[in-house]
């Protein structure tokens, strides 16, 4: 039965490319019945993992076997996996359900949903796999699927562009997931998480050398691990896809950022921690990473415009406190964020195409406002998802957040300060943004066209449905699961997750002082009180203010995306652009290796031939004298050796007869 929760969707894949035109709209059906019945299943053994505390590992047969290496087809269902499924598979149900109406008009809907299936099922693959090679299928499954999705509208420019660009990107990170990989496997023969765990105080030992300088080998593994899920959690480096991959349907959109693809590195930090746990550097690094990159994408989310592009750079923003919270040695508090985050980031893209969609595909909030009467119920869901995202006290952002906060803080170190004060920071650009989404779009006079205002309207119950769903989770979801996820005592994580004893710093943050622990929650409200106060009056010193010169640099600055951007393009990919192209494609392949290759051969044939040629004159003098030159040269040869007489014989026998 476990193995169902995997297969289910696979079917609804192999079902809807195979029958898809032969059925209508039941490949909708189908695809939403099989992610649904995966869902309920996790569900079921999940309950009978918190009863029980059960764990699961399935075998279905052998896939490598050698005297080096043995690799099976293993399932492996712990406290970790479990929730994962959990999140993955209700989000990917309710994602289904709201692509009915969504995609009701596009003409490859049945193509759609086999894909969004496809997805589903590669993510599933990931999170039970039992060992690193496993997992990187499934690792290469989701960026094969995204691919497929972010550039479901083939026939735009920009789609096309921004799958790219999540492709190339993901390569980088998983060139250096490759190499730990491979690192593994030569250190411990083998690729199974059990054997590698367990061998960690050995990895730890090995040193490489390069001139004068000595390292450690788990460091550099840690630290390809880390570069790995940097490419598919889009930090800082190789952050610039996410954003871009809202080309892709709004649908997409709610299943990469909330419970597919950007989740894959942070589970696979959390499922390492075995390992990183013996690398403090790089969980330093990781601290670093993380903190800029919540800081980066709040910054630079204050001045788009685009509803979704908004919606992505939280999402951003929002895996950089999980990545640092990792750093923190505080694994299972990234991970409940991460549950959290699914809930209310699905709910706020969904919201998202909830407007989009009554607004005639219109994106562009500054052409939107006034939508609060038009659309009360997404002005509710969208309020709600916002407010989530902010932290607000009691929603379930508010649980996980404000925590990770505070473990920073509680390290006591100047990294862990460094981490709490950009996250405090970035917390205060993330409350600006989100008021100013719910300003522009709902509560100003409205700027939209007036055949879209007089048009739009509620979508039917494929979209109330899912959005009532996660709003309620997005309500109470952090209450209920605090006590299970990082509550003091809980035996929810068992063994899944390794913190050293020294790392643990959870019940430090009962100590903290009242003002550490309130700042968070302060610089939310003055982040509201701020977009409310910008754009509700219009006051001349603040027109003023934006003339000033300090003021249009900074806007620059942040709306030039930091100029990561121009950095990327200019300093990398020109220059990589021109190297492959003038160096390695001209000079090498097209120019020494072709002609030296075949190209060099043929050549040098086609002139052979071409002179053999100019011998073939049609004259039969001309024959005749090469005969006679012939029989002069066997003659002159037999002089020299006998046995060349009975060539010659021969020839001149051959000649007469």
């Amino acid at each position: 039965m476990l193995v169902l929760i995997i297969l289910l969707p696979l079917f609804g894949f192999f079902f809807g490319i195979a029958f898809g035109r032969y059925n209508g709209k039941g490949t909708c059906f189908i695809t939403s019945l099989t992610v649904f019945s995966s869902f309920f299943i996790s569900f079921y053994f999940f309950i009978k993992l918190l009863f029980s505390g059960t764990f699961y590992k399935v075998t279905l047969f052998p896939w490598i076997f050698s005297d080096f290496l043995t690799i099976n087809w293993n399932f492996y269902f712990d406290s970790l996996t479990l929730g994962m499924l959990i999140v993955i598979t209700f989000i990917s149900t309710l994602v289904h359900i709201y692509s009915i109406e969504y995609m009701k008009e596009d003409p490859h809907l049945n193509r759609f949903m086999s894909y969004l299936s496809l997805f589903t099922f590669f993510m599933l693959v990931l999170v039970t796999s039992n060992n690193f090679l496993q997992l990187f299928v499934g690792w290469e499954g989701v960026g094969l699927s995204s691919y497929l999705l972010i550039n479901f509208w083939f026939t735009r420019i920009q789609a096309n562009k921004s799958s790219i660009k999540a492709m190339v990107l993901n390569r980088i990170g998983d060139f250096f997931f490759l190499i730990a990989i491979f690192s593994l496997y030569l250190i411990t023969n083998s690729l199974d998480f059990d054997v590698i765990f367990s061998l960690v105080t050995l990895i730890k030992e090995y040193y490489i050398q390069i001139g004068i300088a000595k390292f450690c080998v788990l460091d550099l593994i840690c630290l390809c691990l880390f570069l790995g899920a940097t490419g598919k959690s889009a930090q800082l480096g190789l952050h610039s896809w996410l954003p871009d991959a809202m080309e892709g349907p709004t649908p997409v959109s709610a299943l990469i950022h909330a419970a597919t693809m950007v989740t894959a590195g942070v589970f696979l930090i959390i499922r390492c921690s075995f390992l990183f746990e013996y690398s403090p550097l790089i969980l330093n690094l990781i601290i670093i990473i993380g903190s800029i990159t919540a800081l980066f994408a709040a910054t630079t989310g204050l001045l788009q415009n685009d509803i979704k592009r908004v919606i992505a750079y939280s999402t951003c923003s929002q895996l950089g406190y999980m990545f640092f919270a990792c750093g923190l040695s505080s694994y299972d508090v990234g991970f409940f964020h991460l549950y959290n985050h699914a809930f209310f980031k699905a709910l706020l893209f969904l919201g998202a195409g909830s407007v989009i969609h009554a607004l005639a595909n219109e994106q562009d909030m500054r052409k939107m406002g006034g939508l609060r009467i038009i659309l009360p119920f997404s002005y509710s869901i969208m309020l709600i998802g916002s407010l989530s995202l902010i932290g607000f006290p009691f929603l379930s952002g508010f649980y996980s957040k404000d925590v990770i906060l505070e473990i920073a803080y509680a390290k006591y170190n100047t990294f862990g300060h460094f981490a709490y004060y950009l996250g405090v920071l970035a917390a205060f650009c993330t409350a600006f943004y989100s008021t100013r989404v719910l300003i522009l779009v709902f509560l100003i006079n409205t700027n939209g066209f007036r055949t879209n205002i007089l048009n739009a309207h509620e979508g039917s119950y494929f979209f109330v449905l899912p959005l009532f769903f996660l709003t309620i989770l997005s309500i109470i979801s952090g209450y209920l699961s605090k006590d299970l996820f990082i509550g003091f005592g809980t035996d929810f994580w068992s063994n899944v997750i390794f913190i050293l004893p020294y790392n643990y710093s959870l019940s430090d943050i009962e100590f903290l002082n009242l003002f550490n622990k309130i700042l968070p929650l302060l610089v939310v409200l003055i982040g509201i009180f701020s977009a409310i106060f910008l754009y509700f009056f219009t006051l001349p010193s603040y027109f003023n203010y934006k003339q000033t010169k300090w003021f249009k640099y900074v806007y620059i600055f942040l709306n030039r995306k930091w100029f990561f951007d121009k950095f990327i393009v200019e300093l990398i990919g020109i220059n990589v652009l021109t190297l492959s192209y003038l160096y390695n494609y001209k000079d090498i392949d097209r120019g020494v290796l072709e002609n030296f290759g075949p190209f060099g051969i043929i050549n040098n044939v086609n002139n052979t031939i071409k002179k053999v040629k100019k011998i073939q004159t049609g004259y039969i003098y001309h024959y005749m004298f090469y005969i006679f030159i012939a029989i002069l040269i066997l003659f002159i040869f037999s002089l020299i050796n006998f046995n060349y007489i009975l060539i010659l014989f021969l020839f001149v026998m051959y000649l007469l007869f």
